[in-house]
């Protein structure tokens, strides 16, 4: 992208800014002009750019626009008007289609890509899921994003941030007026069907963690018809749940926010106020589970995570096992928890 298209998305953007503080209120040419240090030829001729994106803009002669309708997009020009953080989403790498969000974000931070960047897709092509699976991805209905993370973490910190991103999505969910709760390691489901996931990928040193690639997607408006046969049964939209279409520029910022808010949490205090909300927020914790590692299965009841966000799972036999990866099956989901 050039200098002078960067400059004009930022005009756009800040004109956008201005029209969504004014609500339903006109704000007049002359005053965008003062604002932006433009001509108000070139506040109009921005506007009508706005327009030719799908953005209604209304203009009466004495008042000046006003802002009524923008379009279900998830680029720089929607999403930074809406933005409360101080580095998550502050640089924004939008794109229409990509084979996977992480995989982008991987090459954009071994190149330098600062902390808070994020990699946003309509869609792709080729998501990826945790343990080599994909992740379904439908274009312009859901929120596919992957931020990259420069945490002051030792490498085996790493995975905390998993639990971190789970306990803000299932917050930003339940915000919504969804009841998500987080299956172990990181599923976000509302009523037992998955609305949510979280892959964290990572570049480090055996002392230092170079940068973390942390990827989300989120179903918001896909409907049964959009995922494949073998997937349908087991997912939900947060739409499907709600009963209604949810705005995805909104969600994206609110969750943008609320996961800022607990990576500086856990940056300050450290991982346990994470795990207390995450066991808060857990349909596994109290359950009878069928583990699957790679190497074998484990039944008993999920105890607890310790302080590595490991599972403990206590046997039939009385023994205690660690868990630290694998695919849990709840044989009796819990579907409420505390807000």
């Amino acid at each position: 992208m050039g200098a002078l298209e960067n400059a004009e998305r930022t005009q756009e953007e800040l004109i956008l800014g201005f029209l969504a503080d004014g609500r339903d209120e006109y704000t007049s040419g002359e005053a965008l002009s003062a604002k932006l240090g433009l001509s108000r030829t070139a506040v109009w001729k921005h506007v009508e750019s706005l327009r030719g994106k799908g953005y209604r803009i209304d203009a009466v002669p004495a008042r000046g626009y006003r802002l009524v309708d923008v379009p279900d997009r998830l680029t720089p020009l929607e999403l930074a008007p809406l933005l409360s953080t101080h580095h998550l989403g502050q640089s924004i790498h939008f794109h229409e289609s990509l084979p996977s969000t992480n995989q982008a974000a991987f090459k954009l931070a071994a190149e330098g890509a600062e902390h808070g960047e994020v990699v946003i897709a309509e869609q792709q092509t080729a998501g990826k899921g945790r343990r080599g699976r994909t992740w379904v991805s439908p274009t312009g209905l859901n929120l596919y994003f992957s931020a990259i993370l420069r945490p002051e973490l030792a490498p085996q910190q790493a995975p905390e941030l998993t639990l971190v991103a789970a306990v803000a999505l299932a917050e930003t969910l339940r915000e919504a007026g969804a009841d998500a709760l987080i299956k172990w390691p990181n599923d976000v489901q509302i009523d037992g069907r998955k609305v949510a996931g979280i892959l964290t990928e990572l570049s480090a040193e055996p002392e230092r963690v170079h940068f973390v690639v942390l990827g989300v997607g989120v179903n918001l408006n896909a409907g049964r018809e959009d995922f494949p046969p073998e997937v349908a049964p087991t997912a939900i939209s947060l739409s499907e749940a709600l009963g209604q279409r949810v705005n995805r520029a909104l969600f994206a910022t609110a969750l943008w926010g609320r996961l800022e808010e607990w990576l500086d949490l856990h940056h300050e205090v450290g991982f346990d106020p994470v795990r207390q909300r995450w066991k808060e927020l857990s349909s596994t914790l109290g359950q009878d589970v069928l583990v699957r590692t790679d190497r074998t299965e484990l039944r008993g009841v999920a105890e607890d995570i310790d302080a590595a966000g490991a599972l403990l799972v206590r046997t039939a036999e009385g023994s205690l096992e660690r868990v630290l990866a694998g695919d849990v099956e709840q044989l009796r989901p819990r579907v409420t928890a505390s807000r």
